[in-house]
């Protein structure tokens, strides 16, 4: 007996933990009384349901072809069991690999990383303050505490860079890819530094200097329209911080970028690269059509590596990597709450920006949640030091750098230091 179509969405839907509701022109399936019910405008979209394909259901939606009724975060709970494992679905053989570096070199050249970059970024101002914290930290937030808000979590997360790369006032400190300018400011009011931002967005570029001029900043601190390639070879830097910018590199281009880190970075210096990485070691982006997805309505040009990869990487350029950190659980609390804060402001956002923006961004936030809970993208934090060459210059022989190759340095008991939000934030200098 042949199965049609709609009695294979019957069986799909039936092997589903959470009940669904599905409707198309001349039929249903799933249970009426589903606290979730998709609608789908034409019955040929079925298939992309039968076979796991949430990627193209997800562009549906956007295009208004697919409507939700019933809780976001049920929703992206089904679409990720629909989907079965992404990561395994994202590998590629090795001609495909070889096609994937020639388009990532092609879509990696400086003008049309520009457009890439402001093509997102550069949306709407006000769309995203609707849903960041009131710093605009476009990255991931670390929950020291269970009772966090997202902006304590923030600040937690800016503190605990600094405190990585041991910033002391007046040295040099680079933000590439500064944002709305979090991590710059954040570095010069309480650590003392002088501090450099680039970012290739006109808005955040606009944003930051705003903020530089109100904040009476402008002798300790610049923020520059600029390419992390433009930087004059003749720049040198005490500290180097990169917070989710080196997604846009792309992965043909990953060698050049950490060989441009490791020649502006003094020897001895520190760098901390902070940025989201593929939960499997060999695909190039999540499967069931969600890569896709993401690279078309939120992130063009957006590619993700192994973090095996990115070390490869990173020590192959002359930097030592020094420590490791995985804050994946922090990134699915910190989208479930830009979520929340999202879905709280929807008809002020559609005024923002449009419709289909809303709703592209609505699936983007939840279910990027989803995929880091499941571990099918990661995040990491790489700190590296360009080794000075001196063996005898740092108390612990050979360390050649001011790493201590401990920890005690992020937890000492320094009343100027102590930890964000518990009470006694460190005052600016």
């Amino acid at each position: 007996m042949q199965l049609t179509l709609p009695s294979l969405i019957e069986a799909r839907i039936g092997q589903l933990s959470r009940p669904l509701a599905l409707h198309w022109p001349g039929g249903h399936a799933g249970a009426p009384d589903a606290p979730v019910h998709l609608k789908v405008t034409d019955a040929h979209q079925l298939r992309w349901l039968a076979s796991g394909h949430i990627g193209t259901l997800a562009d549906a939606y956007v295009r208004g072809d697919l409507d939700i009724e019933g809780d976001l975060r049920e929703v992206v709970e089904i679409a990720a069991e629909l989907a079965g494992d992404p990561v395994a679905q994202g590998h590629a053989g090795m001609g495909t690999q070889w096609l994937q570096h020639l388009r990532s070199r092609w879509l990696h050249r400086q003008q049309r990383d520009a457009e890439q970059v402001r093509f997102h970024y550069d949306l709407s101002d006000d769309f995203f303050a609707l849903w960041l914290d009131p710093l605009r930290v476009y990255s991931c937030a670390y929950y020291e505490r269970a009772d966090m808000t997202l902006a304590q979590a923030q600040e937690a997360k800016l503190e605990h860079i600094c405190r990585k790369l041991q910033l002391q006032p007046g040295q040099l400190f680079l933000d590439i890819g500064a944002g709305w300018g979090g991590l710059l400011l954040w570095a010069a009011e309480h650590h003392g530094v002088h501090a450099m931002g680039i970012t290739l967005s006109r808005h955040q570029h606009a944003h930051v200097n705003r903020l530089i001029d109100k904040k009476g900043l402008r002798d300790r601190v610049t923020m520059r329209l600029l390419d992390y390639r433009d930087l004059p070879q003749t720049a040198r830097f005490d500290r180097i911080a990169s917070v989710g910018m080196f997604e846009h590199v792309g992965a043909a281009r990953l060698d050049g970028y950490f060989e441009q880190l490791q020649r502006l970075l003094k020897p001895g210096g520190l760098m901390l690269n902070h940025g989201i990485t593929a939960g499997g070691i060999d695909n190039h982006q999540l499967g069931a059509g969600l890569g896709d997805f993401i690279e078309k309505h939120i992130f063009p040009g957006g590619e993700l590596v192994h973090v095996s990869r990115v070390a490869r990487s990173l020590s192959g350029s002359g930097l030592e990597l020094l420590d490791a950190e995985n804050l994946r659980p922090h990134y699915a609390r910190t989208l479930w709450a830009w979520s929340a804060s999202l879905e709280k402001e929807l008809d002020r956002a559609r005024e923002l920006t449009s419709e289909a923006t809303v709703r592209a961004y609505r699936l983007y936030l939840a279910g990027c949640a989803v995929a880091f809970e499941r571990g099918w993208i990661s995040i990491h934090q790489l700190l590296a030091s360009r080794p000075s060459g001196q063996l005898s210059d740092t108390p612990l022989r050979g360390a050649q750098s001011v790493y201590p190759f401990n920890r005690r340095h992020m937890y000492a008991a320094d009343p100027a230091r102590t930890a964000v939000r518990s009470g006694l934030c460190p005052a600016p200098l």
